[in-house]
C-alpha cells in the first residue's frame, strides 16, 4: 500500500474584481471616456449657446440712397419692458441746399400700444442723464403705433452706452432698452458726412 501525503488545504484567496472591470474591458473604458468627453463638450456648447439667447437681438445696418436726397439709417428691433417688439430706426436726411435732419422713428408691430402725439421722448442714460426729444408728429402720425422724434441735438450729447427710451401711452409708459451696440451704430450714422 502506498502512502500518500496530502498537503494541508489552504484557502484560495479570491480577489474581488472592481465593479466596472466586470462589465467593461480596457477598450470599452477608453470608448466610454471619449463618449463622456464628447458629451461634456456638447453640453458646454449648448449652455454657451443658450447664454447668447438672453442678450438683446440687434439688427442694425447703415444704408445710403441717393436721388434728390441722401438718407443714412440704422435699423434695430428692440423689446420694451413687457417683451413687445418695436422697430427703432435712426435716420439722417440730407437735401441739397438744406440743413440735415436726424430723426428717431419708433414703430410698434400689430398689437402694440397706441402712442400719444405730441408727446416728447425721454432718453435716460446709464449714468442717469435724462434728455428729451421733441415729437415730430405734432397732430397725427401715419399710424397710431408710430412715433418720430427730432434727434439732431440729442445724438451729439450721447456717449456710447446703453439707453432707455420712454414713451407716454394712455395710462402708462413704455420703456425700450437700447444696447450699447445700437447707440454706437447711431453715432456712426451721425458722423457720416453727406
Amino acid at each position: 500500500m502506498s502512502k500518500t501525503i496530502r498537503q494541508p488545504r489552504t484557502k484560495r484567496q479570491h480577489k474581488t474584481p472592481h465593479p466596472l472591470s466586470m462589465c467593461l474591458s480596457p477598450t470599452s473604458l477608453k470608448t466610454l471616456f471619449w463618449w463622456l468627453l464628447l458629451l461634456g463638450i456638447l453640453t458646454l456648447y449648448i449652455f454657451l449657446g443658450l447664454g447668447g439667447l438672453t442678450a438683446p437681438t440687434v439688427i442694425a445696418a447703415v444704408n445710403q440712397s441717393e436721388s434728390t436726397e441722401i438718407l443714412y439709417r440704422s435699423f434695430a428691433k428692440l423689446n420694451d419692458q413687457s417683451g413687445q417688439v418695436w422697430q427703432v430706426v435712426l435716420f439722417k436726411q440730407i437735401y441739397p441746399g438744406q440743413a440735415q435732419t436726424v430723426n428717431l422713428r419708433i414703430v410698434g408691430f400689430p398689437g402694440s400700444a397706441e402712442l400719444l402725439h405730441p408727446q416728447p421722448l425721454k432718453i435716460t442714460t446709464v449714468t442717469g442723464k435724462v434728455l428729451t426729444a421733441t415729437d415730430v408728429f405734432l397732430d397725427e402720425a401715419p399710424a397710431p403705433t408710430i412715433g418720430q422724434y427730432d434727434f439732431k441735438d440729442i445724438l451729439p450729447q450721447l456717449s456710447i452706452e446703453p439707453l432707455v427710451l420712454s414713451i407716454s401711452v394712455p395710462k402708462d409708459t413704455i420703456n425700450i432698452s437700447v444696447p450699447q451696440s445700437v447707440v454706437k451704430e447711431w453715432q456712426k450714422v451721425m458722423s457720416v458726412e453727406g
